[in-house]
């Protein structure tokens, strides 16, 4: 590859070159820690590791590691486990990997990974009595109410919902830790239209509900019933499709709320006709995106009326690369690691790549991939530089003004 769009790392290897820390490094740096539980004598049944690598968990291949990875046995192991784990340790959940970035000095608190138990899909059966299911003809008007308890805090303002009936023989529950592809394979299978648009989402189906998932035409929010939150309390509720407070990309579920199951909802359609349908999407992708490398998908937001991978081509970022990072030739909406990008490479990139955006159209992009953990300690030997959920980290460095040439520098 020629450097005709390469951002070149400082000497100093600060700044834009800084994040060369890999995790095996940070990982061997760290003491094994007790475990952050209240009653020392409980004992999860599930696996628990401590300094757990999340590299080989995630889609870049690249980042620190956990300070502990939790795997529960089932939901009541994980409710007892929450329950049990000290309020002030965080929890944040971990499906597929995909649309998400590592940061490299590894994500404080615990890891939650939904397993095999959490990733079944079953059709919701047909009644077999009188009010097992109140039929509504597949129509939006009929629904059932979920009551909230006081002592239930509540992701939305309504203490109580009314939620769309599940339709059966229209209707899949979806374990947390099911795959896209599985969901709309089971669909398919039991002639079930309008979820085909999963078999392109990168996922779990906890993922996907959190951030209300959605391509070529569908989101979440368009066939969600209800779902199963696991809260960080230990408490599980069930919340309709209203109470997730669902706008682009984004739902109103707290902090440490882990989905582990919903309902999904669709319409009597042909079997042949579905699998066309996701033939048709799979096509798209493997044409458009550059699934065979190591990447995160969609990088930024679409802006309203626009398309984020166009505003990136038209600042000239086809190709630009920091380190092992590297916009894609592709498709200009994903960042991929080439081989040995750390976190801070990718990351950085993509700061990069919003503020030639933002100097170009004045559009400032919005990081679709969400981006956890800590950085970790520089080589002047200061302390990691903390970045919370969702926020640029990088600015806690000295950035240099880097060296840059092609296009657009």
């Amino acid at each position: 590859m020629s450097g005709a769009n390469r951002i070149h790392p400082s000497p100093s290897g600060e700044g834009t070159g800084v994040g060369r820390l890999g995790a095996e490094n940070v990982r061997s740096a760290r003491p094994t820690p007790t475990p952050p539980l209240k009653g020392r004598g409980f004992c999860p049944r599930g696996k628990l590791t401590p300094n757990a690598p999340l590299a080989p968990l995630v889609w870049f291949k690249s980042g620190g590691a956990a300070e502990w990875l939790f795997e529960p046995k089932d939901a009541d192991d994980l409710a007892a486990f929450l329950r049990d784990l000290d309020p002030a340790v965080p929890v944040m959940a971990l499906g597929l990997g995909s649309n998400l970035i590592v940061r490299d000095g590894g994500v404080p608190g615990v890891v939650v990974r939904l397993g095999k138990a959490f990733a079944k899909v079953e059709l919701v059966p047909p009644p077999t009595g009188e009010g097992d299911h109140p039929q509504d003809g597949g129509g939006a008007g009929a629904a059932r109410r979920v009551d909230q308890t006081s002592d239930q805090p509540a992701c939305a303002p309504p203490p109580a919902s009314l939620v769309p009936l599940p339709v059966p023989g229209r209707t899949l529950n979806c374990g947390g830790g099911a795959s896209g592809i599985l969901v709309s394979s089971t669909a398919r299978d039991a002639g079930i239209a309008g979820l085909e648009f999963l078999r392109s989402i990168p996922g779990t189906v906890g993922g996907f509900c959190r951030m209300n998932g959605g391509a070529y035409g569908g989101e979440v929010k368009d066939i969600l019933v209800d779902a199963d939150v696991m809260l960080r309390s230990g408490e599980l509720v069930t919340l309709g499709v209203a109470d997730m407070g669902y706008t682009y990309r984004h739902s109103a579920l707290p902090e440490g709320a882990i989905v582990i199951a919903a309902r999904f909802r669709g319409h009597p359609g042909d079997p042949a006709a579905i699998q066309a349908e996701m033939d048709r999407i799979a096509a798209s992708r493997e044409a458009s995106q550059p699934l065979r490398s190591k990447t995160g998908g969609s990088t930024f937001k679409n802006p309203e009326g626009q398309k984020a991978w166009q505003l990136v081509d038209d600042a000239g970022c086809r190709g630009l690369t920091l380190g092992g990072a590297q916009v894609s030739e592709k498709h200009t909406n994903f960042l991929i690691n080439t081989g040995n990008a750390t976190s801070a490479d990718i990351e950085a990139l993509g700061e990069e790549v919003r503020r030639r955006v933002k100097d170009k159209s004045g559009v400032e992009l919005q990081w679709e991939i969400q981006r956890v953990g800590v950085l970790p300690p520089s080589p002047s030997g200061e302390g990691p530089g903390v970045g919370r959920r969702g926020q640029s980290a990088l600015p806690t460095r000295p950035t240099p003004t880097p060296s840059l040439k092609g296009r657009g520098s």
